[in-house]
């Protein structure tokens, strides 16, 4: 999604009405499942939203020029690589193993069998992580995320049926949306 993206990518920026950011904050809240207090500490209420539309139908809401979240048309909202970083349990957390990270990194979507291998990890069925649910996306060993996704299958799915795409990559690190620190 964000390959050849540069600044110049953006045509347009305006300040969000309070309304439309009381909405996106609810939606934040329902769709990630975040507390009130983590979200105050991401984006404060004090702050105002600016929402910067871009080519192919994305809208990154930026706060002082900071990149915090985009969306794809009307679809989900994703944290920011960046932002994820700072805040690593913003999202569900899964793992892939040592094998996938030089494709993680090229953007690739991960497979599942990148998920079920020995350095791969998925929650037990009881945290189960639904069909289209933004994630986080670790690699064997490293401390941060590397990347965020849709998953296309549950991880029960992903486990039982363990061939195909797993999840499918919307960031990942060093892409040219995390090239961009202010916009």
């Amino acid at each position: 999604m964000f390959k050849k993206f540069s600044a110049a990518d953006a045509s347009g920026q305006s300040i969000l009405k309070s309304s439309v950011q009381r909405s996106i904050r609810a939606t934040l809240l329902s769709q990630m499942n975040w507390d009130a207090e983590t979200l105050e500490l991401v984006w404060p209420k004090k702050e105002a939203l600016v929402l910067v539309k871009c080519r192919d139908h994305i809208s990154i809401y930026t706060v002082q020029g900071e990149p915090l979240f985009f969306q794809h048309f009307d679809g989900p909202f994703f944290p920011t690589l960046r932002l994820l970083q700072k805040y690593p349990s913003l999202l569900p957390k899964v793992q892939v193993d040592r094998g996938a990270i030089r494709f993680l990194l090229a953007g690739a979507h991960m497979m599942c069998p990148g998920f079920t291998s020995k350095g791969g990890w998925l929650p037990d069925a009881d945290a189960a992580i639904p069909k289209e649910k933004a994630v986080a996306i670790f690699a064997e060993g490293k401390d941060h995320p590397c990347g965020v996704g849709l998953t296309k299958l549950s991880s029960e799915e992903i486990k039982s049926v363990n061939k195909g795409v797993g999840v499918e990559i919307v960031t990942y690190l060093g892409d040219d949306l995390w090239s961009l620190k202010k916009l």
